[in-house]
């Protein structure tokens, strides 16, 4: 079995989480304190206990997110012995996962990771004012069918395809009256379902160029190291290892579509047969059989199942 590991994005965070591992294992009290003293902000707090209003806001969701998943990475390490660079063939993430990747993957110091998903957050929200950007799902849409959508739905607006997730499901970004012209659109042209996202600013299309100016300055400061195993990048659905490479794809990655349908599709024809979802939520994992039936997701997020995953190994 040739396994890589994913790590989620926004959206599979739920209050509570980590709250488990932090009484289980020292090695999660451990990391959930060193994010807290880096951001000088009781996140682990806001984790385990809500309000789920704060904890759904980008700022926080994301590096909240990060630090459950490196988590759990750190009990696989700490109480399995996992290696991680010895225990798969590459590491990706989805959207902000990418960052979770990394550090998990030893090119980001976790402090340093939290850090830059606040700004990444507080970038994306402050981008485009609330209202006036939105996105939606489009069930049963291939990506080229999704393109064709968005730009007929245009008209001089932005509208994008935000993610390609797999499984006949694409987001498009972009201005909420593209967005809403798109829904209806989608329903003419016979796509199952085209749903309305509940999120606060539109991710990934361009009205998020302010984010990404932000980024590429706290990127350009922040030390970073080549990753123990090659990440497959977002924007480009292939593998890098170069630092100054990744902090471009990072870049872009904040404006562009996330490629997770054809990467996961680049994993398998380098022989990755099993995807290992470390962190929140089961939403990556649960793409993996709908993406290709070859190839199987599992999830670990939580005692039982760093239990099962380290008796699997």
């Amino acid at each position: 079995m040739t396994r890589a590991f994913v790590f989620p994005g926004q959206g599979s965070q739920a209050v509570g989480m980590g709250r488990e591992l932090a009484e289980a294992f020292p090695a999660a009290r451990h990391l959930f304190q060193e994010v807290d003293e880096a951001l000088s902000q009781k996140l682990s707090s806001l984790m385990f206990d809500g309000p789920e209003a704060d904890l759904t806001l980008t700022e926080n969701a994301q590096p909240a997110l990060m630090a459950m998943s490196l988590a759990v990475v750190r009990v696989l390490e700490s109480e399995g012995g996992v290696d991680l660079a010895k225990s798969a063939a590459f590491v990706a993430g989805h959207s902000l996962g990418e960052y979770s990747a990394l550090a998990a993957a030893g090119a980001f110091s976790v402090a340093d990771t939290a850090r830059l998903l606040k700004i990444r957050g507080q970038a994306m929200q402050k981008a485009v004012p609330v209202g006036l950007g939105a996105m939606a799902a489009l069930l049963g849409a291939e990506l080229e069918q999704a393109r064709e959508i968005a730009a007929a739905a245009a008209e001089g607006d932005v509208c994008e395809a935000a993610n390609d997730n797999g499984g006949a499901q694409v987001v498009l970004s972009g201005h909420k009256t593209a967005i809403d012209r798109a829904i209806k659109i989608a329903a003419e042209r016979g796509i199952k379902r085209a749903i309305p996202l509940p999120v606060s600013a539109p991710f990934h299309c361009a009205l998020m160029q302010p984010a990404a100016d932000a980024m590429e300055e706290a990127l350009a400061k922040a030390a970073m190291k080549a990753p123990a195993l090659p990440l497959v990048a977002n924007v480009t659905a292939a593998a890098v290892t170069d630092p100054a490479e990744i902090r471009a794809l990072l870049v872009r990655q904040v404006t562009g579509t996330v490629r997770w349908r054809e990467s996961v599709l680049f994993m398998k024809a380098q022989g990755v047969d099993s995807l290992v979802e470390l962190g929140a939520g089961k939403v990556l994992g649960g793409l993996a059989k709908r993406i290709d039936k070859e190839v199987s997701g599992t999830s670990v997020g939580n005692p039982a199942d760093i239990d099962a995953f380290l008796k699997s190994l």
